[in-house]
């Protein structure tokens, strides 16, 4: 018996062990208007067959561990994932006004952040393991509102995935421009995303004729899906909070809506 379950136990970690190999990771670099972006590329190599691309716009810290762990996670669900670099050069920041920053000068040239998310769309689709024309991207608070923002620009993507992010927009959408399927993860206590904004977002996806829907969590705060949400809150007084049950449900949302999509 003894014997047996030595077997049972090395046949485990064993087949654990294979099965975390399969998941390759690599820091890459790829440019856009001579400025070095640096992400993060996920993807199982226990297979040669080509599969959907899922690209990763970290929150408004910039590209950090938290962007990366979603990578990986979709790796393991089967697609090759990138983590995005929307502030070049890999640059993240450690207090919010450094994040403010960061984030505006993406947000107030968005012809630049455009180009950005460009260069990785193009390099996630020029992958080795991926099928060329199946991408989608799904953001976090800043990130969210950058995918949204590429959905509305019409970029050619399958669907994008927004949580916690931003809703509004400096122009709405116009009639049969979104050529994306739209989901928004966000909560009812976010004052980021106020109820006014979540039914003006739902208005104007409503006359842009998009398929879209929106999940609105009740108790969930800003930056539900990340648990070092409550950390940061109480760092920098922020209404900040992690929501396990709203990360579970939101995430098993956008693992449906990613097998729809591509199936």
């Amino acid at each position: 018996m003894n014997n047996l379950w030595k077997s049972l136990v090395l046949g485990a970690l064993l087949s654990s062990t294979a099965a975390w190999a399969a998941i390759q990771s690599e820091e890459v670099s790829y440019q856009s208007d001579g400025v070095t972006l640096k992400g993060y590329l996920a993807y199982d190599d226990s297979s040669s067959e080509k599969r959907p691309g899922v690209l990763v716009v970290h929150e408004w810290w910039g590209h950090n561990e938290y962007a990366r762990k979603r990578a990986r996670m979709l790796a393991e669900m089967g697609y090759t994932a990138l983590a995005v670099d929307m502030y070049g050069d890999g640059k993240t920041a450690d207090h919010p006004k450094d994040a403010k920053a960061f984030m505006l000068e993406v947000l107030e040239h968005m012809d630049t952040g455009k180009a950005r998310f460009l260069a990785a769309k193009d390099f996630l689709e020029a992958h080795k393991t991926v099928e060329k024309g199946k991408i989608a991207a799904i953001g976090y608070c800043f990130g969210g509102g950058m995918v949204l923002g590429m959905a509305r620009a019409g970029v050619d993507l399958a669907g994008v995935a927004s949580f916690h992010g931003s809703l509004g927009a400096k122009a709405p959408a116009k009639k049969g421009e979104i050529k994306a399927k739209v989901r928004v993860f966000t909560g009812a206590k976010d004052p980021m995303s106020p109820s006014e904004q979540v039914q003006m977002f739902e208005e104007e996806m409503k006359a842009a004729e998009a398929d879209y829907q929106v999940v609105v969590y009740p108790n969930a705060k800003h930056s539900f899906t990340n648990p070092d949400a409550d950390a940061f809150g109480t760092k920098f007084d922020m209404p900040l909070a992690y929501d396990a049950e709203a990360d579970k449900d939101s995430w098993s949302k956008l693992q449906d809506f990613l097998k729809d999509l591509f199936k």
